[in-house]
């Protein structure tokens, strides 16, 4: 949101997987923008909806589950929350951008060797994990059981291998 950096210092500002985060989106381009030479490039990457990211998709269902009352929202509400290509073009526009961006999806393959891995790790190690602790009925452990339990319905109990999606944004100044 503030680079310590002078005006027109780069030729290129990339930011991978970082830019749902920011609280001001206008405001960190803007910045990106600032510190950006003239015929500069800005080049960020953000995660497409949810249900284009499967084992995001399968520990959000699955906690809905768990918690039908106050189902945490985390994945689909910040990293898979940010997704819009026209959100995302007004906000490069309010952040100084003038060109045109373009934008490139990709899909991939996320693997790991147990489908216990992805549920440990969207469970407990991501935020997701803070909103979980944060319910009046926290129950982390069952909560990555039961998205473990998910994952192994959906691709088997060994090793897991689902589909992730993300669009890759450039634009020049």
């Amino acid at each position: 949101m503030h680079l310590p950096f002078d005006n027109g210092t780069f030729d290129a500002v990339v930011c991978q997987f970082g830019v749902m985060f920011f609280p001001e989106k206008s405001r960190a381009y803007s910045e990106a923008r600032r510190v950006l030479r003239s015929g500069g490039v800005f080049i960020f990457n953000v995660w497409d909806r949810i249900a284009e990211n499967e084992f995001a998709d399968i520990v959000t269902q699955a906690l809905q589950t768990l918690f039908p009352e106050n189902p945490p929202q985390f994945l689909a509400r910040t990293p898979h929350g940010y997704h819009d290509r026209a959100a995302i073009e007004r906000d490069l526009a309010e952040g100084g951008f003038t060109n045109r961006a373009e934008f490139v999806t990709r899909d991939a393959r996320s693997r790991a060797g147990s489908f216990h891995i992805p549920a440990i790790a969207y469970c407990q190690g991501t935020p997701l994990r803070n909103e979980i602790e944060g319910l009046k009925d926290s129950r982390l452990g069952q909560a990555t059981e039961i998205a473990a339990e998910a994952i192994a319905q959906r691709f088997g109990y060994g090793a897991v291998d689902g589909k992730i999606q993300a669009h890759i944004i450039t634009i020049e100044t």
